[in-house]
C-alpha cells in the first residue's frame, strides 16, 4: 500500500467505505460504472506488480506500474525494458 500514490490510497479507502460496490463509487465520483471498473482494474494490476517478488528492479517495477496504470502503452514499456535490460547487459 505504501507505493501506492495518494490518489490510489482514497480510491481503496472509497472503495471499502462503499462496501465494494462500483455502482456507489461512480456515483460518489460522478463518472460512469465502466470508467470506475477500468480504473479498479488497473490499480488491481499495479498492486500485482508491486508484490511481484520476481521484479527486483526499481526501474522495471515502476515501468510495469506506469503500463498497468494507463500511463504508456505496452509497446513503450517493452522498448523501455529492453532498452534497460540491454544496458545492464553492455555494463556487466
Amino acid at each position: 500500500m505504501e507505493r501506492l500514490t495518494d490518489e490510489d490510497r482514497s480510491f481503496v479507502k472509497r472503495f471499502l467505505l462503499a462496501s465494494g460496490s462500483l455502482k456507489a463509487l461512480a456515483e460518489e465520483y460522478k463518472i460512469s460504472y465502466p470508467t470506475v471498473r477500468i480504473r479498479l482494474d488497473r490499480l488491481i494490476e499495479k498492486i500485482k506488480v508491486f508484490d511481484d517478488m520476481q521484479i527486483v528492479s526499481a526501474f522495471e517495477r515502476q515501468i510495469r506500474a506506469s503500463h498497468a496504470d494507463g500511463k504508456i502503452d505496452l509497446a513503450t514499456m517493452k522498448e523501455l525494458l529492453d532498452a534497460c535490460r540491454e544496458d545492464q547487459h553492455r555494463a556487466q
